[in-house]
């Protein structure tokens, strides 16, 4: 290390300040590190915001990312008398994390800033090998534990689950005609090729019956902070169904509507998500949701919500618009659309009540009303898309809370 650079114990947390990031799921390498140690050199930081917004400009890559790194942060310097005394005088180490309600992303990045803690200077012990396959508790615990609770390696375990569900939706009728061994309508020019292949002496009849094909899949992803860690998990849910059907759009809104479709069909799931991220400027921002419905229906909603699209709307509800166009705009994407279903993350919450005034508008005009935390709800979803039944998310059991 230069004699630029930082020296001494300051050097030594943010060293260890790297490796926890990068054990969250942070991609930090040593260049980066090295670049941190630069930075903090030579912008000579003092107070605790500059540290922050240094190692931030350094570490932070993707719009996602920002979330791991405030937790992260937040637990590493928790006491800002501490972080002043540390930029001063280079306290040797730093506090213990005290108990708080958990957050998104909390759990992940309290493991890994933790988890390694004792390693150094103790002597080598042997280690018991176990199976590292999940058991059968193993996969339960999963299937209903909350998305913003798990751990990176849950996270992982989480996403292999995702790509092997499949979503298997009832095909609906076109007004088009097909070939049907047992249609109701005479294909005469099929017919009569038929009859001349026999030399017109046999007459077998073909018959053209009712199209089906599976209905276009429309998804508006709320993408504000508190949605965050679910709308990333549920894009990994997209991508393989986007790469096993053909009609799959999908949009993200914060501030502003993103169409990311074309991301979203890339093969590899981690390029599909790190393009997303890089076409998204709101990421974790605020939500407007009236304003971003509005785009969509004057830009959008003629292109692809035909044949009886359905439409996957993801948010908590939480409107920040100052107007009352949400209702106007909601009722709109309904009646464009053969079915919309409402996800909502808050409804893991055993005492949820519709009592804020977006929740309150938007549940008259959607035909479902259901839970998107765990993978047990993604199941769901699948499984009720697939029998077209929506008596388990009925909407109209919540309206009467609010009549």
């Amino acid at each position: 290390m230069s004699d630029t650079l930082p020296q001494g114990r300051l050097a030594t947390n943010i060293v260890y300040f790297a490796r926890a990031l990068r054990a969250a799921g942070i991609p930090v390498g040593p260049g980066a590190v090295l670049d941190a140690l630069a930075a903090v050199s030579a912008a000579g930081v003092g107070t605790r915001e500059d540290f922050y917004w240094t190692l931030h400009a350094v570490f932070v890559k993707r719009h996602e990312h920002s979330v791991l790194f405030d937790q992260a942060f937040r637990m590493f310097f928790r006491k800002r008398a501490y972080l002043d005394k540390l930029l001063a005088m280079l306290s040797p180490q730093a506090p213990a994390a005290a108990a708080e309600p958990p957050q998104a992303g909390a759990q992940r990045v309290q493991e890994a800033l933790f988890s390694g803690m004792n390693r150094k200077d103790e002597p080598e012990q042997r280690e018991i090998e176990l199976d590292a396959r999940l058991t059968v508790s193993d996969r339960e615990v999963l299937q209903k534990k909350d998305f913003a609770q798990m751990s990176a390696a849950e996270i992982a375990q989480a996403k292999d689950a995702i790509r092997r569900m499949v979503l298997a939706i009832d095909e609906v009728r076109t007004r088009r005609l097909a070939p049907h061994r047992r249609g109701h309508i005479i294909d005469m020019r099929r017919t009569l090729r038929a009859s001349m292949k026999a030399g017109g002496a046999l007459i077998d009849l073909k018959y053209l019956g009712t199209k089906t094909r599976q209905p276009p899949i429309v998804a508006l992803l709320d993408i504000s902070g508190s949605m965050s860690q679910y709308t990333r998990l549920f894009l990994h849910f997209l991508h393989a169904v986007t790469d096993a059907r053909k009609r799959v759009h999908s949009f993200l809104f914060g501030t502003r509507l993103t169409n990311v479709t074309r991301a979203l069909k890339s093969r590899d799931p981690d390029e599909a998500l790190s393009q997303c991220s890089a076409s998204v400027l709101d990421w974790s921002g605020g939500t407007r949701i009236a304003t971003s419905l509005g785009e969509f229906n004057k830009r959008w909603a003629r292109r692809v919500l035909t044949q009886g699209a359905i439409v996957l709307l993801i948010t908590d509800g939480l409107e920040r618009d100052p107007d009352d166009r949400l209702e106007f705009e909601i009722d709109r994407l309904h009646r464009s659309c053969r079915r919309l279903i409402w996800l909502n993350p808050l409804l893991r919450f055993e005492g949820f009540e519709a009592k804020a005034k977006g929740v309150r508008t938007i549940l008259p005009h959607v035909d479902e009303f259901r839970p998107i935390h765990n993978l047990d709800s993604i199941g769901e979803l699948c499984r009720a898309l697939s029998a077209g039944d929506g008596r388990a998310g009925d909407p109209r059991e919540w309206l009467k809370q609010v009549a």
